[in-house]
C-alpha cells in the first residue's frame, strides 16, 4: 500500500514498514541516552573527584593492567575499551536504516548512498572494535597455567591494546566508521529539508550535529589539542535529533496502522 500526505511528502508501503519505523524510533530514544562517546573520561572524573569509590584511578597502560581491570571490574573495563560505542554504532544503523526507508522516494540515490555508508561505518566498527577480543584473552589469561601461555597471552593483548590506544592513525577502523556515519547523517539530514513528516528544524538538528563531528576531523589535522571541541559542541543538537527523529518515527508507525489516516501532522 503507497500514500501520499497532503504536502506530497511520499510515504511508500507504511503499513509494511510499521514495525521498521518502530524498532528506528525506540532506538533513537535509547540512543539519546548512550550517545556520549566520553564515559570512560567521566567515570575517571567521578572516581578522581571521589564520587564513586572503587575502580581504577587511570586507563590501563598494559595488557596485565587490562586484564586485571576485566577480571575486577569486567563492565568498567568493557566501557574503557569503547563498549557502549559498539552498542551506539548498532543503534545508528537501526535509526538510519527507518529514516532511509522513510525517506527513500524523495531521493532515492542520496538515500542508498547513506544507507551503504552507514552499513560500512558499522561493519568496520564492530570488526575492529577489540573490547571482546581483549576480554576474551584475560578469560584465558586467568586459566593458564604455564608461564610460556601466560606470556603469549600478554603479547596478543598488547597488541590489540596498542591497536586500540592507535589515535594516529587516521586510516584505522574507528576513523573510517565515525567519518562514514557522519557523512550519511549530514545525507539524511539534508534530504530531510524536502520532507514535511520530519519538518525543517529536525533536519537542521541533523545537519547541525552531523557538520561538527565532522569537524573533529579537521581538528584532529590542524589543532588535535582542541578536538574535543566540535564533539562537544555536537552534543545538544545530536540529542535534540535523536529525541526528535525517534518521536516522529514512533508517531509514523502509529499513524501506518490507519491506512486511510493523514499523516501530515508531523510538519
Amino acid at each position: 500500500m503507497s500514500e501520499l500526505n497532503r504536502s506530497g511528502d511520499p510515504l511508500v508501503d507504511v503499513v509494511q514498514w510499521r514495525q521498521l519505523y518502530k524498532l528506528s524510533g525506540w532506538a533513537a530514544l535509547v540512543a539519546a541516552l548512550l550517545f556520549r562517546r566520553n564515559l570512560a573520561e567521566e567515570f575517571l572524573l567521578l572516581r578522581l573527584s571521589g564520587i564513586i569509590h572503587s575502580g581504577p584511578q587511570a586507563f590501563p597502560a598494559t595488557a596485565a593492567d587490562c586484564f586485571t581491570l576485566l577480571r575486577a571490574h569486567p563492565l568498567i573495563g568493557l566501557t574503557f575499551l569503547n563498549l557502549f560505542d559498539m552498542v551506539n554504532y548498532a543503534l545508528v544503523g537501526l535509526i538510519f536504516l527507518g529514516l532511509c526507508q522513510a525517506l527513500f522516494r524523495v531521493n532515492k540515490s542520496a538515500m542508498t548512498l547513506a544507507m551503504a555508508l552507514t552499513f560500512v561505518a558499522v561493519a568496520v566498527y564492530l570488526a575492529s572494535n577489540q573490547a571482546f577480543a581483549l576480554l576474551s584473552l584475560s578469560d584465558q589469561f586467568t586459566v593458564a597455567t604455564t608461564d610460556v601461555q601466560r606470556s603469549g597471552l600478554l603479547g596478543a593483548g598488547q597488541a590489540l591494546l596498542a591497536i586500540h590506544n592507535s589515535g594516529a592513525n587516521f586510516g584505522n577502523g574507528p576513523y573510517v566508521s565515525f567519518l562514514f556515519v557522519n557523512l550519511a547523517g549530514v545525507i539524511i539530514a539534508a534530504v530531510m529539508l524536502r520532507s514535511s513528516v520530519f519538518g525543517k528544524f529536525t533536519a537542521w538538528m541533523g545537519i547541525l550535529a552531523n557538520f561538527f563531528e565532522l569537524g573533529y576531523y579537521l581538528t584532529l589535522l590542524f589543532a588535535p589539542s582542541m578536538s574535543a571541541i566540535p564533539l562537544s559542541a555536537s552534543a545538544p543538537f545530536l540529542l535534540i535529533w535523536y529525541l526528535l527523529v525517534g518521536r516522529k518515527l514512533l508517531r509514523l508507525a502509529s499513524a501506518s496502522s490507519n491506512p486511510d489516516g493523514d499523516v501530515s501532522w508531523t510538519r
